[in-house]
């Protein structure tokens, strides 16, 4: 069976092919939450903002749509 190195705590160990897929890819999953969890606040906040910019913050919905009717 195929053999490849990962590095584990600063130490290279020889694994088989299919644990070093599996180890590259448990880090790509928790790359990929970290950068979709920061891809939402960053939205989150980035919404706040403007919001809070626009001096209507107790604009409801309702309100939006009563104002918008010609």
């Amino acid at each position: 069976m195929p053999k490849e190195v990962i590095r584990v705590d600063g130490e290279d160990k020889m694994v088989r092919e299919d644990t070093a897929k599996a180890f590259r890819g448990v880090y790509w999953a928790i790359l990929s939450l970290a950068a979709f969890l920061l891809i939402m606040v960053i939205l989150f906040f980035s919404g706040i903002l403007k919001l809070a910019s626009d001096g209507e913050l107790n604009t409801t919905p309702a309100n939006v749509e009563r104002n918008s009717r010609p």
